[in-house]
């Protein structure tokens, strides 16, 4: 093993321990959790006024906190900005992230303090490296650097003393200053605003180190490793960075990019491991990179509950702690945490793949899906049929979203995809036609409504041109960073808008 990675091995080996504790008691762990951030927080505004004092279990606070979206937070977040202290969590809040989950006009910023930063998102990455050395022993990962692409940052214009920007900006921003040896590009680089000079710098300041690893968001680092060969006239990654071997990545589904990866780095030396790191707080590391599921991170100060995704609309929706939830299920992710966000629906829908340990995958988002017309469409869906219809035509889709077609007087519902392709299918029909039957079979209400065509006709999919969702997101100010493209909608807002682009 190599010398810098034996070290690292030894230093992790307590953190391993304590990982194997939360995996083999879970209600506990969380349990303890729980009962610090009552703690703490019982003397804030917050505290005060849902009387945390008086609070000794988790039934008490269910009943007593109701459970709220971002809007139910944006007032307390409006005083934060404004420099009110010892409102959600104790002390002042310096750190704002802004969530750009989304294309949406109305950007979300979240709390961030030096609790969550240390205990959680740093830890978290710790982690990331804790578990890789140890399925990977002999990795020389630590001899190059880890190539970061984030976003960027600028002064909150409520208050010179608060700041916001991208997660990854903020965690660039507030890292120990020796991991900025370990990593590229350097920060003032790594910082820049727009996106298409920062492809350039970075191109330009990176091509010549000795990068070992990645990480980042699959889609915009997509973007990056074909500008950087573009640049170098090479024919794949490894001739630039030769002794590559870990890409960490998370934000957007991996599966519809895997191929170009593997096509850009040729090696089965490459591993890939999924994250799960939000701008609420970091929750699942995949420990296991044979194993899709990723472990849920039950000590980083953050408390979790999970809402049957049939029961969110409901005013007193069922919220199920650690110890009650089932595999199969998909639920909508509720969270307390260290940096003030009391019983918080993140907007992600996950389902449990294994209990003890706990391991959970992103299906999806609670506003992100179809259901025009009792089909419940999931992302993860549309990513399994996309998937199987692309590796079978062998194509290979750059970008896409879907939205209803609703009915009329002469015609019955749809779903319409527009998708931009790196590699057109070999037949566009058995395209087309294969990612019918496969959502047949993997949602059981799709079927119900494609059957015999009575109430759902065949997908109408629309062949995006090149360049289409990045000159849409140009359009909105939106290039780089950690901004998505919303992969379904149920309503036309989005697709109505690229359709009319695309012409």
């Amino acid at each position: 093993m190599p010398i810098i990675s034996s070290i690292i091995s030894l230093v992790n080996t307590r953190r391993l321990s304590q990982i194997e504790h939360f995996k083999n008691n879970p209600e506990d762990v969380q349990t303890g959790e729980f009962e610090k951030l009552i703690d703490a927080a019982k003397h804030t505004t917050f505290g005060e006024e849902y009387d945390f004092k008086s609070i000794k279990n988790y039934k008490t606070f269910a009943e007593r906190v109701p459970v709220r979206d971002y809007e139910g937070v944006r007032p307390y977040v409006e005083r934060l900005r404004k420099g009110e202290s010892n409102l959600l969590w104790p002390g002042d809040i310096k750190w704002f992230a802004k969530s750009s989950g989304t294309t949406s006009t109305k950007s979300k910023f979240i709390p961030v303090t030096k609790g969550t930063l240390e205990d959680c998102h740093f830890r978290g990455g710790k982690d990331v490296l804790a578990f890789y050395l140890q399925n990977n022993p002999e990795s020389d990962m630590f001899s190059g650097k880890c190539l970061t692409l984030g976003g960027s940052h600028q002064i909150n214009n409520f208050s010179n003393d608060s700041y916001y920007g991208d997660l990854s900006a903020i965690l660039i921003e507030n890292l120990p200053f020796w991991t900025h040896f370990a990593r590229t590009p350097e920060q003032s680089i790594a910082l820049m605003d727009e996106w298409e000079a920062k492809l350039e710098k970075i191109t330009e300041t990176t091509i010549n180190d000795n990068v070992t690893s990645l990480a980042g968001v699959p889609s915009w680092f997509m973007v990056l490793i074909k500008h950087v060969l573009n640049q170098t006239g090479k024919s794949n990654l490894l001739e630039i960075w030769p002794n590559l071997e870990l890409f960490m990545h998370g934000g957007i589904n991996f599966t519809p990019y895997r191929k170009q990866y593997k096509e850009l780095i040729p090696t089965d030396k490459m591993n890939y491991q999924e994250t799960y790191n939000a701008s609420e707080g970091f929750f699942g590391i995949q420990d296991d990179l044979t194993d899709p599921g990723m472990l849920l991170m039950l000590d980083y100060g953050i408390f979790y509950e999970f809402i049957p995704l049939n029961e969110i609309t409901h005013p007193h929706p069922n919220a199920k702690a650690i110890e009650d939830v089932e595999m199969g299920v998909d639920y909508a992710m509720v969270i307390s945490t260290n940096s003030g966000l009391w019983r918080y629906m993140i907007g992600d829908t996950v389902r449990f793949t294994s209990l003890r340990p706990h391991k959970i995958i992103i299906t999806g988002r609670t506003k992100h899906y179809i259901n025009a017309f009792g089909e419940e469409l999931m992302i993860e869906n549309a990513d399994r049929a996309l998937e199987k219809a692309c590796s079978t035509t062998h194509a290979v889709i750059k970008e896409y979203t879907a939205a209803p077609v609703f009915m009329d007087e002469k015609t019955k519902g749809a779903h319409q995809w527009l998708i931009e392709f790196d590699e057109m299918p070999d037949s566009m029909e058995n395209f087309t036609e294969l990612l019918d039957k496969t959502l047949q079979e993997v949602n059981s209400d799709y079927e119900a409504k494609r059957y015999k065509g009575i109430t759902l006709d065949g997908p109408d999919v629309v062949v995006a041109r090149h360049h289409l969702f990045m000159d849409w997101l140009k359009s909105k100010n939106k290039l780089g960073g950690q901004n998505k493209i919303p992969r379904l909608a149920n309503n036309r807002e989005y697709i109505d808008e690229l359709l009319k682009l695309n012409n």
